[in-house]
C-alpha cells in the first residue's frame, strides 16, 4: 500500500483546558495520539504519521502545552501533569473520538502513562518510548534528585530552577538543540568515560558537555532550523515547566501510589539509552507495573530519540501492537 504524502497532514487547532492545542493528524481509522518529549514537538513523529495513516489509524501528534502552536500559561502550576491528562481527554473529545490509544516518547512516556492510569474510560492502551514506567512513590522526586552527582548536579534539578536553564539555552537556541540532540544520540554521544551530559559541573553549563561539530543521523540542517525555530518564538520557560512541578505531580498522584497500569501497553527502549540503564529496575517490574504489557524491546545501538534514530524499527513495532490492541477489541 502507498504511504500518504506528507501533503495530507491536516493542521489543527482544538479547545483545551489551557485555551488550545496544536495538533496534526493523518489518516482515518482507530485515533492513535502521539505525545512528544523534551525538547521537541510535534514533528518528532514525522516517521510514524504517515506509517500509521497507511496501516489504517488516525494518527495525531499534538504540540504539548507549553510547545509550538499550542497554549503556553504563565503559571507554573499550570503544568501539573493532571493538567496535561486532561488536554489528551480534550483532543480525542475535540476530534469527536470517546477513546484512543496514547503513545508517548520522553515527557510525553509520562504523560501517557498517567493519562492511561487515571482516565482509562478515554485510553484504552498505552505505548511508551524510552521511558519506562514507574509507578509513584518513594520520596520527594527533588529530594531524589537531590542527592545524584555528588559534587555534579543532575540536570532535572538544574532545570527545576527558574530561569537558570533558560539563561543557558536562549542566547543560541539552535546551538545548544544541536548539541543535546547530538549527547544522547547512539552515534554522537560522547564516549565510554567521558564526562556525563546528564551533569553539570559547579558553576558550569549543561552544553559544556556537548559534543560539537556533527549532527546525528537522524537530524539534518532543515529539521534542526525548525526545532530552534519553534523554541526561538516560544521560549524554553514552558517546556521547561515540566521539569518544576515534579514535586506537585507526586503530591496530585498520591492516591495511585504503587498502581499498576493495565491496559494493554507497549515499551520501546534504546540500548544505550540513559533512561532504559538507570531504570532498569523499573522495566524488570513491568510483570507488576504493566500487567497488560503485550510488547517490550530494546533497540541495540540506540540512543535516546528512539523514534527518529531507529524510525523504520519502532514504525513496524508500533503497527504489530497496535494490530493486536485493535483486533482484541
Amino acid at each position: 500500500m502507498p504511504q500518504p504524502s506528507t501533503t495530507d497532514r491536516i493542521h489543527r487547532l482544538v479547545p483545551s483546558p489551557a485555551g488550545r492545542t496544536h495538533l496534526v493528524e493523518h489518516g482515518t481509522g482507530p485515533l492513535v495520539l502521539l505525545v512528544h518529549g523534551f525538547p521537541e514537538s510535534w514533528y518528532s513523529w514525522r516517521h510514524q504519521l504517515p506509517a500509521l495513516a497507511a496501516a489504517g489509524y488516525r494518527a495525531v501528534a499534538v504540540d504539548v502545552r507549553g510547545y509550538g502552536r499550542s497554549s503556553r500559561p504563565e503559571a507554573p502550576t499550570a503544568y501539573r501533569i493532571l493538567e496535561l491528562v486532561e488536554d489528551n481527554v480534550a483532543v480525542v473529545k475535540a476530534l469527536g473520538e470517546e477513546s484512543a490509544i496514547v503513545v508517548g516518547h520522553d515527557w510525553g512516556a509520562n504523560i501517557a502513562a498517567v493519562s492511561a492510569l487515571v482516565r482509562p474510560d478515554v485510553f484504552r492502551a498505552v505505548g511508551l518510548l524510552s521511558v519506562p514506567y514507574a509507578p509513584r512513590g518513594g520520596p520527594r522526586p527533588s529530594e531524589i534528585f537531590a542527592q545524584m552527582g555528588g559534587d555534579e548536579e543532575f540536570y532535572v534539578s538544574y532545570f527545576q530552577e527558574p530561569g537558570r536553564a533558560e539563561a543557558e539555552i536562549e542566547p543560541d537556541v539552535r546551538g545548544w538543540l544541536a548539541g543535546l540532540y547530538a549527547a544522547l544520540s547512539a552515534d554522537t554521544m560522547p564516549a565510554p568515560g567521558a564526562p556525563d551530559p546528564h551533569f553539570v559541573s559547579p558553576g558550569g553549563a549543561q552544553r559544556d558537555r556537548f559534543p560539537t561539530g556533527r549532527l546525528p543521523h537522524w537530524l539534518d540542517e532543515h529539521d534542526l532550523d525548525l526545532y530552534a525555530g519553534e523554541f526561538e518564538r516560544t521560549g524554553m520557560t514552558g517546556a521547561l515547566n515540566r521539569y518544576r512541578n515534579m514535586d506537585r505531580d507526586w503530591e496530585d498522584l498520591a492516591d495511585h501510589d504503587g498502581a499498576p497500569i493495565s491496559q494493554p501497553s507497549l515499551f520501546i527502549g534504546g540500548g544505550r539509552d540513559a533512561s532504559t540503564t538507570w531504570l532498569a529496575d523499573a522495566i524488570a517490574a513491568y510483570p507488576i507495573t504493566l500487567p497488560g504489557l503485550l510488547s517490550s524491546h530494546l533497540l541495540d545501538d540506540c540512543g535516546h530519540w528512539i523514534q527518529q534514530e531507529r524510525p523504520e524499527d519502532v514504525n513496524r513495532i508500533l503497527i504489530d501492537w497496535l494490530t493486536r490492541v485493535t483486533s482484541d477489541k
